[in-house]
Parts: structure tokens; C-alpha cells; sequence
């Protein structure tokens, strides 16, 4: 225990909080039992340590820990609970819970025996958290974390610091916002970079090695992950590593599931599975048609790559300026709003707006009759009517 308390202290000191990121405000950290699982990378170690610097640190009552780590190989999870639980000990940060092997039926017996006591978990996004062996569905409130928002990497890299804002206010006062945003920076001065070099914080560690360090996150998830969580036989991890590439060289595609298959020679559901495995993984996104929820039980409308960083180190081609729009569109909404793939414009937002993605001379013809309908529009600065600038959408979280 004393090893651990002297890690946790040596890992708080060197942690920096000048810049937290926005999911730190919607947790809710009083609850019994939490969970937070993102991409590899993501910064789920630095949010968890920074809520224990932030709202200070009492070692024999809160303590973090990460599974993967040499003591656990020796002692039990239960045990240590106990030990922590007997010198004090409220409230137990759990990170990279998915390298230990029975974590979900440990968590659910140290949460039944001490009621007092406050758990939160982070893991991989594969990690199925609510339906383990032990079914936690009904103690733990789960969160999703994505990358950088392109508001955070402004804060983040940049020092430019600006309030996030509503969709419904960006869409009713976006001339207003826009103005403001204008008045503090040019923001398509750092738009290029973020979609290239932006989304994972490891970015402050330098551009030089950013897509070599990006490449190595993803070839653990299709190596390591997919196999060990998702049940990918480790022996078509080359043929998961081949569809990923063929998706990055052509999306957004409309989706033909028998020409995937053929590609990379396995069955048409398993070319499915591997649809879901990696969007579980937060490796692409999976959009559908907001006709009929049915089709979500088969195949996806629309694939896009998780977001455009990816694509940067994935994709055989220059990807183009349409799809690039496009990717960091549904990146930036996919967490905190429902997006569907819709036939009146690009999509449909919470079933209730339509927007539709294009350049700066985007006339928006195929929404003119719609209501709610908008136009988010690269290379400009400013919002005007129903036109909001693309890059403001990249300040909502």
C-alpha cells in the first residue's frame, strides 16, 4: 500500500491543471459507482488525476490506482479494497480496469460490501462495462470520453480560451458567437492543423512524432483490443487492419457489406461484426438512416472514420476537402447529440435539424424547403441567416 500512496503522490505533483477538459464538469462524482472508458490516448489518466489535485488529495481517502501495475500481479483487487478500506479510504480511482482479468465481478463484490465507498472506473472503449461477467448495469453510471474538441485544442495548444456553446444556441445566434470567437483569434488560422494534428491531447508531447504515436494507439486497438474484447480471432487481425484501410481510402461510403466482404474474403456477417468491433473501438463512426431504427440490427448507411487524425494515418490517398468536412462534423456531435444519416440534406441532428455540409459557396438547395434546416460551411468566418461557419461546431464541448 505504501507504494501505491507514494506513485499516487509522485503522479499528482506532475500532473498540470491548467487546462481541464469539459467532461470533468459533466460527471457527476458523487455517485457510488462511475465509469469512463475512451480510445487509448484519449486522457482518461490525466482527468481522473486532475480531479484529485483539483479538489485536493487526503492519500488515506482517495487514492488512484492503475490495474496494470506490478502489485496487482501479486494481490488481489478485494484485498486491496479491504486494506483501503480498514486506514480510511472513501473514495477509489480504478484506471485501466480491462487489463485485469475479473475486475467487473471484484468491483461488483467491493461495491456490495462497502457502501460508503466511491469507485470510479476507466477502461478501453471496447470494454463492454455494463454487461461484464458481472452485471454492473444497474450500480454504474457510465461516460463516454472523445478527443480534443477543436475549442479544447485551441485552449489546450494555442492559449486561447472560449466558452463552449449549446447547438441550439449556435444555430439561433451564430452570428453573435461567431463574432466573438473572430474578436479572440482567427480560427481558421488552426482549423487545417486540428484536423490533421489535433484530436488526441498527446499532441502537447510535439507534432514531429504525433501520427507515429497515433499509428501505435491504433495498431494496439486492431492488434490487442479487437481480439481480446471484441472476439476477433487474432488470426484475421490483418484482414480487420485491411477493411480499416479500405474505409479510410473511401469514405463517407454508402455502405455495400457484399463488396467489403469480397474485398477481404470473409463472410458478409462477419464483415458486420468487424463494422461494430471497431466502432466500439471509436475507430470509425456508424451512421444510419433516420427513416427507420429496424436497420440499426443490420448493416449502417453511411461509414466514417472516428475522426479526420485518423484518416491522416490510415487512408492510401489525399483525402478530400468533402470528406474531411464531413468526418469532423459527426466527430464533433456524435458524443452529445443523435446523428442520422438523412436523404433531405448530409444529416439529421436530434431528429429535429438538418444540416447540410459544403464550402464556403454552399447554396443549401437541398434544404431550402426544410425546416430547421442549415448549412455548415468551410472557409468562412462568420455566420449569416441560416449559413453557420464549420469550425463553430467545433466548439460544443
Amino acid at each position: 500500500m505504501e507504494s501505491l500512496i507514494k506513485r499516487n503522490k509522485m503522479l499528482i505533483a506532475h500532473t498540470d491543471t491548467k487546462m481541464v477538459r469539459s467532461i470533468m464538469n459533466e460527471i457527476n462524482w458523487n455517485n457510488r459507482l462511475i465509469s469512463i472508458r475512451g480510445a487509448r490516448g484519449i486522457g482518461k489518466t490525466t482527468l481522473m488525476l486532475q480531479y484529485l489535485k483539483i479538489n485536493g488529495i487526503d492519500y488515506k481517502q482517495s487514492l488512484y490506482v492503475s490495474l496494470d501495475g506490478g502489485y496487482f500481479t501479486q494481490h488481489s483487487l478485494i484485498e486491496f479494497a479491504e486494506v483501503f478500506y480498514a486506514l480510511g479510504g472513501k473514495h477509489l480511482f480504478l484506471d485501466e480496469v480491462h487489463k485485469y482479468p475479473t475486475w467487473s465481478r471484484e468491483v461488483k463484490e467491493i461495491y456490495d460490501n462497502y457502501p460508503d465507498l466511491k469507485l470510479v472506473l476507466s477502461g478501453s472503449s471496447v470494454l463492454n462495462i455494463l454487461n461484464a461477467d458481472a452485471d454492473l448495469s444497474r450500480r454504474c453510471v457510465p461516460y463516454e470520453m472523445q478527443g480534443l474538441s477543436f475549442r479544447e485544442y485551441l485552449w489546450l495548444v494555442r492559449n486561447i480560451r472560449i466558452e463552449p456553446v449549446s447547438l441550439a444556441d449556435l444555430l439561433t445566434h451564430g452570428d453573435e458567437f461567431c463574432d466573438m470567437v473572430n474578436e479572440k483569434c482567427r480560427p481558421l488560422e488552426y482549423f487545417k492543423d486540428y484536423l490533421d494534428n489535433g484530436y488526441y491531447p498527446f499532441v502537447l508531447e510535439g507534432k514531429r512524432d504525433y501520427q507515429t504515436r497515433l499509428q501505435s494507439v491504433i495498431d494496439f486497438i486492431l492488434e490487442v483490443e479487437l481480439p481480446m474484447h471484441c472476439g476477433v480471432e487474432v488470426g484475421n487481425v490483418r484482414k480487420v487492419k485491411s477493411l480499416l484501410t479500405i474505409l479510410a481510402s473511401n469514405v463517407p461510403m454508402q455502405v455495400d457489406i457484399s463488396k467489403l466482404s469480397a474485398s477481404i474474403g470473409v463472410s458478409r456477417q462477419t464483415v458486420l461484426s468487424y463494422l461494430q468491433a471497431m466502432n466500439r473501438a471509436r475507430l470509425i463512426n456508424l451512421l444510419y438512416s433516420d427513416e427507420s431504427s429496424i436497420k440499426k440490427m443490420q448493416k449502417p448507411d453511411k461509414i466514417y472514420l472516428e475522426n479526420t487524425n485518423i484518416g491522416e494515418v490510415v487512408s492510401l490517398n489525399t483525402p478530400n476537402a468533402g470528406t474531411w468536412r464531413e468526418t469532423f462534423f459527426v466527430n464533433q456531435l456524435m458524443y452529445g447529440h443523435r446523428v442520422e444519416y438523412s436523404r433531405k440534406g448530409d444529416f439529421t441532428i436530434d431528429g429535429k435539424y438538418v444540416i447540410e455540409i459544403g464550402g464556403k459557396s454552399k447554396q443549401g438547395r437541398q434544404i431550402a424547403n426544410v425546416e430547421n434546416g442549415f448549412i455548415a460551411a468551410d472557409d468562412i468566418e462568420y455566420a449569416f441567416g441560416n449559413k453557420i461557419p464549420l469550425y463553430a461546431f467545433g466548439f460544443l464541448y
